[in-house]
């Protein structure tokens, strides 16, 4: 009872510290807060009614998952001037500004592969990798090698040791089977203690009895480490690949560089420690333990796990925010004569400057296990506030949107192009046992999604869009926001996130919004978008008439009932 009383203050007063911050730059906005909360209510309302009306039998799903939390309405309106319009985020995150020239958009697995090896091999400081499992295979390896053989230049170098590696994975996928992401970085914590560091993110929601009972891969769908982020030096590779030979090689995914960018490494290598702190640590005998001193994961008090979770990652975020702001003031919006960023570089040597900025990174961050859902609250923002005639290509490998992201979609005044898996290229098609299922739930989530877009006589606003490549598989997920009359993307989310339910509640996730004004950049945001949509067909009624499409009974009565796991 007494642990049913305790709440989660830190978490509480962070989200009011965050509401009060919010509060005092609304009302500045082309949309008032009442009218956005009342826009926003009358929709989740109408996703309230439809969900009414659906069979009584799926009253058995709170048994099986926790409730839909109410979703807090977005606090953010759209400024009307071009990309600067989306700098209220930089109300709940860190912005950073760069130059487009250090922007790279890759486009093929083998493509993301090399650029690992040549990065791993090229460091000299820092490489931080964070993914939901490294793969056991010849590809993995190598990338082991590449590690082994850095880590090893940096010891014979004259003096103590500069580089260090850190690696975060989960702890139910990474440590699948007999072969798996710990075995293959134990030797690097044997021969390298002192310089690696492998940490392994257990969900404090997987425990007790339910830990006991559900197996391996099942355990999985509780919650996971979902962050892809990887970085060497203060070179950033964002993406929503892992560490396997599936995504070098026939899974396509997104992928983009950020060059010479230290203060979005600083973020990311200070968010990846965060999480650390607060995982399994890997020992070199294989076993794991906790950080001394931390509150354990599963054996101890979750309120209190969770609450040292929140403070340990929103201390990263708000000590980023705080920083860039005081940038921000210093370089590029004082009010003084005279202290304007050109008359600060008069003074500098030529060629030590840096470009002013024309591109800007915002890095987004859900947590919905320790109380942080900022990438859900500005998602959620982008889709309500998308004006008449505006474009959003939406993609994501597993079609399982959340209700609040379906009622905004069907709702809003935007065009949508929503991109995703046919069932041949889902990760799923093929696997054995109750897995192999998953890629019929999906067309049955797909095809209520497309019946629902149909009644409301939406189609030619929303259109989706089945990708298929022969012998490949789709994993690719983000957004690209395309303004109205403009013929090129502003802005795009590429990162972890899926959109599903799992993206918003049960995993860790992370992704980046770009903004930029550049038109090279934006061009090629546009060229990437364009070599997806190109792989793909547009669905209609008869695609759900296809043999292939056959949903059978027990799946779909199944579905309603575990899609939040998955």
């Amino acid at each position: 009872m007494a642990a049913r009383k305790r709440k989660a203050p830190a978490m509480a007063a962070g989200g009011a510290a965050l509401w009060r911050r919010l509060s005092a730059w609304l009302p500045r906005g082309r949309l008032g807060l009442a009218a956005l909360l009342g826009r926003l209510s009358d929709r989740l309302s109408r996703g309230r009614d439809r969900r009414a009306r659906r069979s009584s039998w799926l009253l058995l799903a709170p048994l099986l998952s926790p409730p839909v939390p109410v979703v807090t309405a977005p606090p953010c309106s759209l400024c009307p001037e071009g990309a600067h319009r989306f700098q209220w985020i930089r109300n709940l995150v860190p912005e950073f500004g760069i130059s487009s020239s250090h922007v790279k958009v890759l486009s093929s697995p083998a493509e993301f592969y090399e650029l690992l090896k040549v990065q791993i091999k090229a460091a000299k400081q820092r490489v931080v990798m964070a993914s939901l499992y490294l793969g056991t295979g010849i590809l993995e390896q190598e990338l082991v090698y590449c590690l082994e053989e850095t880590l090893e230049k940096s010891l014979q170098a004259k003096g103590s040791p500069d580089l260090r590696v850190s690696i975060l994975l989960d702890y139910t996928r990474g440590s699948r089977g007999r072969k798996n992401s710990r075995t293959m970085l134990v030797p690097l914590l044997q021969r390298f203690p002192e310089q690696v560091r492998v940490s392994l993110f257990h969900t404090p929601n997987l425990r007790g009895l339910l830990r006991l009972l559900i197996p391996e891969r099942f355990n999985e769908t509780i919650g996971l480490q979902h962050i892809k982020v990887y970085l060497f030096d203060d070179n950033v590779i964002l993406s929503g690949a892992n560490l396997s030979d599936l995504y070098f090689t026939n899974r396509q995914d997104r992928y983009v560089l950020l060059r010479d960018s230290p203060e979005i490494a600083d973020f990311f290598t200070e968010l990846v420690d965060a999480i650390g702190d607060v995982s399994l640590q890997l020992q070199q005998d294989d076993t794991v333990q906790m950080m001394e001193g931390m509150v354990h994961p599963y054996q101890g008090d979750k309120v209190a796990y969770c609450e040292i979770a929140n403070r340990r990652v929103m201390e990263v975020i708000n000590s980023a925010r705080t920083r860039q702001e005081r940038l921000h003031a210093k370089t590029f919006h004082s009010s003084q004569p005279g202290s304007s960023l050109l008359s600060q570089q008069g003074s500098q040597a030529p060629g030590s400057l840096k470009p002013e900025p024309d591109t800007w990174i915002y890095p987004l961050i859900q947590m919905k296990p320790f109380g942080i859902q900022i990438d859900e609250m500005v998602t959620e923002t982008l889709l309500t506030e998308a004006e008449r005639d505006a474009r959003i290509y939406l993609t994501t490998g597993y079609f399982n949107l959340t209700q609040a992201y379906m009622d905004l979609i069907l709702g809003t005044r935007a065009e949508y192009r929503i991109l995703l898996a046919s069932p041949e290229v889902n990760g799923f098609f093929g696997a054995k046992g109750v897995a192999g299922a998953i890629p019929a739930a999906y067309v049955y989530i797909e095809h209520q999604f497309y019946s629902e877009v149909c009644c409301l006589q939406q189609q030619e606003r929303v259109q989706l869009q089945e990708y298929s490549r022969a012998g490949w598989t789709f994993h690719a997920k983000g957004l690209w926001l395309y303004l109205a009359g403009s013929d090129l993307p502003c802005l795009t989310l590429i990162g972890s996130p899926n959109f599903g339910y799992r993206s918003v509640h049960r995993d860790l996730e992370a992704q980046v919004a770009i903004v930029t004004e550049n038109k090279a950049l934006q061009q090629q945001l546009h060229q990437e978008q364009e070599q997806l949509y190109l792989c793909s067909g547009v669905v209609s009624t008869s695609t759900f008439e296809q043999p292939s499409r056959y949903v059978k009974l027990w799946v779909k009565l199944v579905t309603p009932l575990i899609k939040n796991f998955f």
